[in-house]
């Protein structure tokens, strides 16, 4: 048997923050040391963070990170075999490479084949594929090193890359490293979150280790890098088919190690034994360098497996949004947060995440280590026990007009009572009746229903932003805003009133699964944290705006259409791109229960609000991306302000209704 110990380490970045960044990667490599590990597998980009965009194109950063991996990082691994990734300037094109450094020299770069460009991945515009079978030699500090498709062999092991994207397309680079003898393959990654992605990438590595007959190491980043992109730290390592270790997700800690023993001659002989095994006698890209690996430590050897429970749909919810929140206060350096509670399901879930961030940042890492991961919060000072610390970071404020009804006012003083936020109710109705005497006078004529319901409704939500937004000020705290995708989609919003704010925290998550979450919550929660029953008052209402007057009884559904069916519709015309036409004809599958005629009208209203509001969704604030059916126009989902409409399209939907 030929032993040794491999890892996996997850870090929590920060675009352009070169000190922190450097930190937590020397904090990785000593670890490592520590730990008796050999060969360590760093996350991709993670020298500058995978997030800064158009900035990768200046000269600046990428001079900057190359000193850095030189002067700070690459001295820093005596005794470690261990792969950095960074971008890399080679012949006037930008590469995103892994750099192997061995023994605290640089062996080469390893140059990533396929670029994510779909989604709300841009890599093409930034980097350029490296060729299969290509190497070429770049000149670092006047030393010529490798650069491309390479296999290294490290003291009699050999070790290739898949970088990322590589691992999800067809032809995996993986195929031709085992064929060239690999032993080992590294996944230097940034995959961003998404609900059931962990089981996708667990079944390319299991797959990619029996396949390619090697030991898999998959290592991603951790944390919300940069704003809207959550990462949930996967790390995982096979052998044989196997999964032989994964560490947590979802951590709050800056970084993660997770390690396994694997034996060499095992993953030699699966190899031997693959009948699909053609062995490659091209002995080219091979980079070959001295390396002594160290014994096992004697209380280190036998492998194990970290394996953590399944996590449902609501728990990989609850975690994202969790760690996405803690690290976005603490980048921006805001000191809380700041909700206008309506009474409603989303405002009521935006301030029962913020309370379920600090305590699932307390059960993982102690109420001291939860202080100190938002230690720039003054007014934590002197706190002692999370609900004190959730009363100092969330502010709840109910902003009550005459059409606001005692049912949401108690709902939102129930639901701020239950997790410890402090509470504040202030009376607007009288800014309301101000602004709409001013314009009467302004019109000649006082303002109606039933001839200025819009505007009327909208100014309601319009005078209380001001109120919030100065509270926010005042408390140096991030305004959050509480509208959601499926509201997105048809601009059920008012722009500087609901849509007020500087991060949307449930802007990517439909309003079904988020009721059916909020139900979740009211009666299980989270393990190892608990359930807020006092969502019953919340989930026992029908979505309302509360806008109109209280007697008119109105509900969302009944503006638009019900949740689940334009859920659906939302789907099928923007992820899947179907026309009217095709999506009536799914509806009318999908929603038996409906007529034809109410199917139609509904599909009409979604299309012709849908073209109506894209302006609506361009300045929104900005959205976690949870899952792969985005609206954020910055990201995934890009659509013209101005447009035709689809009226020739929803002119052949009306006809196929008639039929």
């Amino acid at each position: 048997m030929k032993l040794l110990r491999v890892a996996a380490a997850v870090v929590n970045q920060t675009p352009l923050a070169w000190a922190q960044n450097a930190k937590n990667l020397i904090g990785c490599l000593e670890e490592a040391r520590e730990q008796g590990v050999s060969i360590l597998c760093l996350p991709e980009l993670c020298v500058t963070g995978y997030g800064c965009e158009d900035a990768f194109h200046s000269p600046g950063l990428q001079a900057t990170a190359v000193k850095t991996l030189l002067e700070e990082i690459v001295p820093r691994s005596k005794g470690l075999i261990v792969s950095i990734g960074l971008p890399l300037l080679h012949q006037n094109a930008l590469y995103s490479v892994a750099c192997l450094a061995v023994d605290g020299e640089v062996a080469g770069f390893a140059a990533k084949h396929y670029l994510a460009g779909d989604g709300l991945h841009y890599e093409p515009r930034w980097f350029k594929p490296w060729p299969a079978g290509v190497r070429d030699e770049v000149e670092l500090n006047g030393r010529r090193v490798p650069i491309g498709d390479l296999l290294f062999d490290c003291g009699g092991i050999k070790l290739g890359f898949e970088i990322c994207e590589d691992a999800w397309v067809a032809e995996r680079p993986g195929a031709a490293l085992s064929r060239r003898g690999a032993d080992i393959v590294l996944n230097p990654s940034a995959s961003h979150f998404a609900f059931e992605k962990h089981e996708v990438r667990k079944r390319f590595v299991i797959e990619g280790s029996r396949a390619f007959g090697v030991t898999y190491v998959y290592a991603n980043l951790l944390g919300n890098e940069a704003g809207r992109v959550i990462f949930d730290g996967d790390s995982l390592i096979a052998t044989g088919g196997k999964l032989i270790a994964q560490g947590a997700r979802f951590s709050f800690r800056d970084s993660l190690l997770t390690s396994a023993i694997v034996d060499i001659d095992a993953t030699r002989m699966s190899q031997v034994r693959s009948a699909s095994f053609r062995p490659n006698l091209d002995e080219g890209g091979v980079v070959r360098t001295e390396f002594e690996f160290p014994a096992l430590m004697p209380e280190t050897r036998a492998a194990s497996l970290n394996e953590s429970l399944p996590l449902s749909k609501e728990e990989e919810f609850t975690r994202a949004e969790g760690l996405g929140l803690i690290d976005y206060l603490r980048k921006s350096r805001s000191e809380g947060a700041v909700v206008s509670l309506s009474g409603g399901a989303d405002s009521s879930a935006v301030a029962c995440l913020v309370a379920l961030m600090v305590e699932g940042c307390a059960a993982e890492l102690g109420f001291e280590g939860m202080l100190a991961r938002l230690s720039h919060v003054k007014r934590l000072s002197g706190v002692t026990t999370t609900r004190e610390a959730v009363n100092r970071l969330l502010l709840c404020v109910y902003q009550a007009t005459k059409n606001s009804s005692a049912i949401t006012r108690n709902a939102a003083a129930q639901v701020a009572e239950a997790i410890g936020a402090e509470f504040v109710l202030l009376d607007v109705e009288p800014i309301v009746r101000h602004y709409s005497a001013l314009v009467a006078v302004a019109i000649g004529r006082p303002l109606d229903w039933r001839t200025d319901d819009l505007a009327l409704q909208n100014i309601q939500a319009r005078v209380r932003s001001p109120s919030v937004w100065m509270l926010a000020n005042l408390r140096n705290a991030l305004l959050l805003t509480t509208s959601n995708r499926s509201e997105a989609a048809v601009g059920y919003a008012t722009m500087d009133g609901d849509t007020s704010g500087g991060l949307a925290p449930i802007g990517g998550i439909d309003k079904a699964f988020l009721r059916s979450w909020l139900r979740w919550l009211e009666t299980k929660g989270p393990s190892g944290l608990h359930s807020i029953p006092a969502l019953s008052v919340v989930n026992a209402q029908a979505p309302t705006a509360e806008l109109r007057p209280l007697e008119t009884a109105q509900t969302d559904e009944e503006d638009l259409m019900p949740y689940d069916l334009l859920d659906a519709v939302e789907r099928a015309a923007i992820r899947d791109k179907q026309l009217p036409v095709e999506v009536f004809q799914q509806m009318r599958a999908l929603f038996p229960l409906y007529t034809a005629a109410q199917l139609g009208l509904w599909i009409e209203r979604f299309f012709r609000l849908w073209c109506r509001n894209q302006w609506k969704r361009e300045r929104y604030a900005p959205s976690f991306h949870l899952d792969d059916e985005n609206l954020d126009p910055k990201t995934w989902c890009r659509f013209p302000i101005l447009s035709g409409g689809f009226e020739r399209e929803l002119q052949e939907l009306k006809a196929q209704v008639g039929k």
